[in-house]
């Protein structure tokens, strides 16, 4: 299956993404002195800020937005480093609060985030209506597939535009969101399957083993 690539599949792009600096500047404006980076946090800011910033631009469909969103989550991490680590899983922290801060700015937006919303659910309804075609071969188009994609539960659907639209394999996809890659495998099978189902369509077990 031909993935969109990681460098276009949004606009924001993994080599075109400048990390956001300004959040460790609005640290030392809070803290009054220098805000030092713990060496983990910094891997792990190198390691997955770029995806998060690549979803929440897929989700608001605007990169200044997205960049605002993202500094704010690792400004939170940053201030409480120590605890996010006692959790099960920081990735899957790290995640939920993304996607709580996307939550928040659609809310924060008003009348545009229905807009906003929608254009989300067509860029994923595309990417995955290109992704499935050899699977659904009667499909020509992608009437009906909005609303089915928009229907999904939030973590088939976060798989669905983490693999699809913004192209990550499911090792990755695990990475980011904090999970097993069995589990990214499940969902997105778990997905295609209610989607189908919405469509009215058989789906094809077979089409599902380009795993990664």
């Amino acid at each position: 299956m031909n993935l969109p690539s990681p460098d276009d599949a949004d606009g924001i792009g993994e080599a075109q993404f400048t990390l956001p600096s300004s959040f460790l500047e609005e640290l030392n404006a809070l803290e009054g002195v220098e805000y030092r980076m713990q060496p983990d946090l910094e891997a792990f800011y190198d390691l997955y800020a770029r995806a998060h910033l690549r979803y929440a631009n897929m989700m608001l469909g605007n990169k200044a937005a997205a960049r605002a969103v993202v500094r704010r989550v690792y400004s939170h991490l940053a201030l409480n480093w120590l605890v996010v680590l006692e959790e099960e899983s920081p990735e899957a922290y790290a995640f939920a609060l993304l996607k709580q801060r996307v939550e928040t700015h659609l809310r924060l937006a008003g009348s545009t985030s229905q807009m906003v919303e929608i254009t989300s659910f067509q860029h994923a309804a595309r990417a995955t209506l290109e992704a499935m075609r050899r699977q659904f071969q009667v499909m020509e188009s992608a009437l009906g597939l909005y609303t089915a994609i928009a229907s999904l539960p939030d973590r088939q659907y976060d798989v669905v535009v983490l693999h699809y639209v913004l192209g990550y394999g499911c090792s990755r996809i695990a990475d980011i969101m904090g999970i097993k890659p069995d589990t990214v495998r499940s969902h997105r099978r778990l997905a295609r399957e209610r989607i189908a189902t919405k469509l009215g369509l058989s789906p094809n077990p077979a089409a599902d083993e380009d795993k990664e």
